[in-house]
């Protein structure tokens, strides 16, 4: 019995076990494009008109959370219809089950609001790009310890951009991404203090937008992000 569920356990990593040129085009891919488009939406049927508008303002980068209704069917969804032309992953992953039914949906990156160890470890081992989520200099500096290649700022900090440039210019082998805080105005003034990508969550997707189905809107905020986050230009991976 202990011999088959070691087998199991073989066989379960083998089926998400990514390469090492797909882990690389993914991290690649969040160097050179930096803004993630992060939807959380209170309904299912808003969700994919919402990421459409922001993917068609200029966003390459789209998590869908599994705090959103139908999330992994919309996921698996856009990562049909995009293949190729956006990345998508998930977000507010709390578990390694999580993870499992977000990689079985197509995921092609996890995205933590909290630093779970579980969760990073469960990544690490399969070679797949996690992002938990961290506050403090030494949470951030665990994360990266455990194996994750990018740490996620969350909740918004004191001190802003300031706080990322200080942090990055003392441990630059961390990859910050901020999310919390981060604004239609301000992305990319994150971006040349120090940080390594950014999510736009609310600013991008405003609660009464979303409410009022105001998709152009949306779109003229993706827009109006992505041009700031061009000037910063991309992350150069050391």
């Amino acid at each position: 019995m202990a011999t088959l569920r070691r087998g199991w356990r073989v066989a379960t990593r083998n089926a998400y076990t990514r390469s090492q040129s797909q882990y690389d085009k993914v991290l690649g891919t969040f160097a050179e494009h930096r803004a993630c488009a992060v939807l959380r939406t209170p309904t299912k049927e808003a969700a994919p008109p919402a990421m459409t508008a922001a993917i068609d303002g200029g966003f390459r980068i789209a998590e869908f959370t599994l705090t959103t209704p139908g999330c992994l069917d919309t996921l698996a969804d856009f990562r049909a219809k995009y293949e190729g032309e956006v990345m998508i992953g998930c977000g507010t992953v709390m578990n390694t089950l999580d993870c499992e039914a977000a990689m079985d949906a197509g995921a092609e990156f996890i995205i933590s609001p909290i630093l779970i160890p579980d969760v990073v470890k469960w990544c690490v081992d399969r070679n797949i790009v996690c992002i938990p989520g961290c506050q403090t200099p030494t949470e951030l500096y665990e994360a990266y310890k455990l194996g994750a290649p990018a740490q996620k700022v969350f909740p918004g900090v004191a001190g802003a951009m300031n706080w990322v440039r200080a942090v990055s210019a003392a441990m630059p082998m961390l990859r910050l991404n901020p999310t919390s805080g981060v604004d239609l105005d301000n992305a990319g003034d994150y971006l040349k203090n120090g940080a390594f990508g950014v999510g736009l969550v609310a600013p991008l997707f405003p609660p009464d937008v979303v409410k009022a189905a105001d998709w152009d809107q949306v779109n003229k905020n993706a827009i109006k992000v992505i041009e700031k986050v061009k000037q910063a230009g991309p992350y150069k991976l050391g």
